[in-house]
């Protein structure tokens, strides 16, 4: 029997993990074409970063790229001296990225008709399905068919409006900005954080400004162990409110008996997936809009060492958080004038800066993608958005439901 061909579009840490999945189970059940049109694979935005304060915000013993054994990835560390054999360490992220690369490098085969993992450096401007498969056209004008397509595109940065806005993730960010030079920062989350600790590791001494609708920092991880929860506990299906109020009683159960709260939100992982399907319509969107950035301060937490850096610059008024929102940006000769109003208050207070960054997180809203693979499902109707608007509608197994809620006769999945 002829194995299939699996076509991944992205080249990101996401795309290339899967296709690593894949190839695992042996050349006779999948060969693999991976399409990605920047030089680096397995890297993407989040470990591209050659900064060595950037840390991974997940310990190492829960980064291991094999489920069945996880603690690959500490004895990969440990077997090039970095971070001993302790699962607690938080590396730098270019140094998961050199692990992502170790995994896929000798599956690479760059020969025509290749029966491993084939990398084409382009990108995929459109997609087309069949009942046999789909159709894959690149950038060039080449054509690639295959049994299965699987997007794993990633996420997309924000569109700067102004001038003075400046991207985190561009490779030159901190060009043109002064030293001394203040700065305003949208957004408070991780983000945020690598941005400070680039500008701070480079010199900046002027004062930076990060700021948010509600201001909030995220928590720092402590040695503790994850809890462990039954899933027959867990209020699967039930409101927002009452699953709220349930973590909250879980949280303060435990820290009575003298545990640590993280233990409690680690031990949440396994479930979350299952808890987002069954959670009620209404009650994603009420979580969306007002539990979201308090669960995700909670959840997505800081290595220790990085909240030591960052406690530090708010101690020494070198960062500043501010809960607010924005009125409006009045474009200066050297930067911006910000009218802003604080959490609370009613009057408005206005701030000039030199440079705006915005730190505030990722498009979540499909329909202003400017991915040329993703405009061409929307366009044929294989696909169609979400009803909160935050991604693509899909299946349980991940198969892309088309514009008339049906599962396209082909063979599409969402992978990221």
């Amino acid at each position: 029997m002829a194995s299939r061909h699996a076509i991944v579009i992205g080249g990101g840490a996401s795309g290339v993990l899967l296709a690593y999945q894949l190839l695992r189970q042996g050349s006779t059940v999948f060969r693999v074409t991976l399409i990605e049109r920047r030089s680096e694979i397995g890297r993407g935005l989040a470990y591209h970063t050659g900064n060595p304060d950037h840390l991974l915000n997940v310990r190492a013993g829960n980064m291991s790229a094999l489920p069945e054994d996880p603690d690959h990835f500490v004895r990969w560390l440990a077997a090039r001296d970095l971070c001993g054999a302790d699962p607690y360490c938080f590396v730098p992220r270019r140094v998961f990225g050199d692990y992502i690369e170790s995994l896929i490098q000798p599956l690479i085969e760059r020969e025509p008709g290749s029966r491993g993992l084939t990398l084409v450096n382009d990108e995929c401007v459109a997609i087309s399905e069949g009942r046999t498969g789909v159709m894959i056209r690149l950038a060039n004008g080449t054509r690639l068919s295959g049994d299965i397509a699987i997007l794993a595109t990633g996420h997309e940065s924000r569109h700067a409006p102004l001038a003075c806005y400046a991207d985190p993730w561009a490779p030159h960010a901190n060009d043109g900005i002064a030293g001394d030079s203040p700065l305003l920062i949208l957004g408070t989350g991780l983000t945020m954080v690598d941005f400070v600790l680039s500008r701070l590791r480079e010199g900046h001494s002027g004062p930076i400004i990060a700021m948010s609708r509600r201001g909030l920092l995220s928590r720092a991880h402590r040695r503790v162990e994850p809890l462990h929860i039954d899933d027959a506990e867990i209020p699967f299906g039930a409101s927002a409110s009452r699953l709220l109020r349930w973590l909250r009683d879980r949280v303060e159960t435990h820290r009575a008996e003298g545990g640590d709260w993280r233990s409690v939100i680690d031990g949440m992982r396994p479930f979350t997936q299952r808890l987002w399907r069954e959670l009620p319509p209404r009650s994603r969107q009420r979580f969306l809009e007002h539990a979201r950035a308090w669960w995700e301060v909670h959840r997505h937490r800081m290595a220790p060492e990085v909240e030591e850096r960052i406690t530090t610059a708010i101690t020494d008024d070198r960062l500043s958080l501010i809960a607010a929102k924005i009125i409006d940006i009045i474009p200066l000769t050297n930067g911006a004038r910000v009218l802003y109003r604080r959490r609370g208050r009613n009057q408005a207070d206005s701030l000039d800066v030199a440079a705006i960054v915005d730190c505030s997180g990722i498009v979540r809203d499909p329909s202003v993608t400017t991915n040329p693979a993703l405009r061409s499902l929307f366009a044929q109707g294989l696909g169609r958005i979400d009803s909160l608007r935050i991604g693509i509608d899909v299946g349980f197994d991940g198969a892309l439901i088309d514009r008339e809620g049906h599962r396209p006769a082909g063979c599409t999945r969402w992978g990221r």
